[in-house]
């Protein structure tokens, strides 16, 4: 069953207004746990969700593997008979096709940069317990629907994300890490990054209560940039629960700060969304200036503005919703290394216990993995410390932005230094 056959198939039972997301996958993840080679695996998926309105009102269905067509039809027409009525929300007439030839990876050459990546760790660290998983998927995407609607993309991926546990008598350090590409992964930057952490916490060192300095590394700034998403978010906009609802075209954080979303930028790049919209460059602040936000088509309706392209589906099972992807924020012109240096009392914060901040921007968090500086110099990591604060405060307080641009997810984020933060220590 094809996308296209299914929408036809839809098309036949009368209902004029149909959209069919089609998700097929192949993967072959590899998995190294406590320095060894676990399991090698190989999974291939295919998912629907139909999309339909009858007689105005949606529904959502999602199917996965063999499934029953007319089954599929008849449960999302079931289920828009329980949902009110409302404009269908389809692109028309448009053709975005992003094929890419699929090379199935080299598994023995896999398997052994796994093993060297754990024997470069061991023989600095033997007592260091290291988990690996590398990953390659190749997964296609088609969106079509009754208006004429055709999109393709088929996206190649290698990923890896790197785990290390070292447990001296009482105390337990864990560090991790991760790497994305379209080519041949490359875990070098990933391995000395880690190992780099792993000796700044060779010691550890006590810290006051009070107000300090804190130096967020990439890995920890995505916490303050998560906020900050949901600020600009559309639909946080619609129901005003976005402190910035009212600040467009104001100034709402540090004139140090621009943010950018960048579709096109590798690895992540993402030409449409998941209504078929073209993805768009979206300065989004500058200058610390609110420029615009993003939102997919029902929310761009309701807001009066022009839809930026952002609907992505959480889920095959979800409707799309508004999501930023690539967001970039713009680098400094100091290193990690010369900001450390230019500390005389202060912390850095790479890694955090639960959740961050919600869309009010207060946080209290404890650190999972961060690091005391006095006179310019990492003397030891910190343990049992609180950090208490205010997002939206915080980044009205930045001292220095970095220029170690780094990929945190799908974002590309700098370190980033706050001039003073609340901290409890226990």
């Amino acid at each position: 069953m094809l996308a296209e056959e299914l929408l036809e198939l839809t098309l036949k039972k009368g209902i004029s207004d149909v959209e069919v997301y089609q998700v097929q996958s192949h993967s072959r993840p590899i998995s190294f746990e406590a320095n060894r080679l676990k399991q090698i695996e190989s999974s291939q998926a295919t998912g629907f969700a139909l999309r339909l309105w009858h007689n105005g009102c949606p529904g959502l269905a999602v199917a996965y593997g063999d499934f029953n067509p007319d089954d599929l039809i008849n449960k999302a027409l079931a289920i828009s008979e329980l949902n009110d009525f409302e404009q269908p929300l389809l692109n028309d007439n448009n053709r975005l096709i992003y094929p890419n030839s699929i090379t199935e990876p080299n598994i023995h050459q896999l398997i052994a940069q796994g093993k060297d990546a754990i024997a470069i760790i061991t023989d600095k660290y033997p007592e260091i317990i290291t988990n690996l998983d590398i990953e390659w998927e190749t997964e296609t995407t088609t969106l079509v629907n009754s208006h004429g609607l055709y999109c393709l993309q088929t996206d190649n991926s290698y990923s890896a994300s790197l785990g290390i546990e070292l447990v001296r008598e009482e105390d337990f350090l864990g560090i991790y890490d991760g790497e994305y590409s379209h080519d041949k992964i490359d875990l070098k930057r990933m391995i000395n990054s880690v190992l780099k952490r792993v000796q700044w916490a060779d010691k550890n060192t006590s810290i006051k209560n009070g107000k300090i300095p804190v130096l967020f590394t990439a890995n920890g700034a995505i916490t303050l940039w998560e906020t900050i998403s949901e600020a600009l978010n559309g639909k946080r906009i619609l129901d005003k629960s976005s402190p910035w609802s009212e600040s467009l075209g104001k100034k709402v954080i540090s004139s140090s700060l621009t943010l950018n979303q960048q579709p096109n930028l590798q690895p992540y790049n993402c030409p449409f969304d998941d209504e078929g919209t073209i993805t768009q460059n979206l300065n989004l602040i500058n200058e610390g200036v609110l420029n615009s936000f993003f939102s997919d088509k029902k929310t761009a309706q309701e807001l009066g503005i022009m839809n930026t392209g952002n609907g992505f589906r959480p889920s095959l099972s979800s409707y799309p919703t508004p999501d930023l992807v690539n967001l970039v924020i713009e680098k400094g012109s100091l290193s990690l290394e010369e900001i450390i240096k230019n500390i005389e009392d202060g912390i850095i914060i790479d890694q955090i216990l639960g959740e961050g901040a919600d869309i009010s921007g207060d946080f209290s968090f404890n650190i999972d993995l961060g690091y005391r500086i006095r006179k310019g110099e990492i003397i030891g990591r910190i343990k049992d410390t609180m950090l208490a604060g205010n997002v939206y405060q915080a980044l009205n307080k930045v001292e220095c932005v970095g220029n170690d641009l780094t990929w945190s997810g799908s974002c590309y984020t700098p370190s980033i230094l706050i001039n003073e933060l609340s901290l409890v220590s226990g």
